[in-house]
């Protein structure tokens, strides 16, 4: 059902069991807070997550995983060490924003950043590097 309803938003392209937004849809460049876009986006997902999450059993120990990646292009200064640190922070941004906005239970999300390190596309092209920074959402069993 979500694949169906997800499937003509722009900016979110469905990869297997995963839903995957582009980073630029969500996060200014280098930055991990969600910009109004981004949240307008997450809302849309949130909401169709909460009507899913309400007709699973209750015996069924789910979450979703937000996963932060990010493309191979070192930072340089800013608030993040690294690819990985932002990663991980917009991963949590997701996950924050989901729980304050919509009140999503904590245990039911997980924040993960991989940073540069599982590329969808390892071209060192800049289509191969928009490509990799992503935001991934998965509904899965803990």
């Amino acid at each position: 059902r979500l694949r169906e309803l997800l499937d003509q938003q722009e900016g979110v392209r469905i990869v297997g069991d995963r839903f995957v937004f582009s980073s630029e849809v969500l996060f200014d460049v280098g930055q991990a807070e969600l910009s109004a876009a981004g949240r307008a986006e997450i809302e849309k997902v949130a909401r169709l997550l909460q009507g899913v999450a309400a007709v699973i059993p209750s015996e069924i120990p789910w979450v979703v995983r937000v996963d932060g990646h990010t493309d191979t292009v070192p930072i340089s200064g800013g608030r993040y060490r690294d690819n990985w640190e932002l990663s991980q922070a917009r991963a949590l941004s997701v996950v924050r924003y989901m729980i304050d906005a919509f009140g999503f239970p904590p245990e039911r999300l997980a924040a993960t950043g991989f940073g540069q390190y599982q590329p969808v596309d390892p071209a060192n092209t800049p289509e191969a590097r928009a490509k990799n920074r992503r935001i991934e959402l998965k509904l899965t069993e803990r």
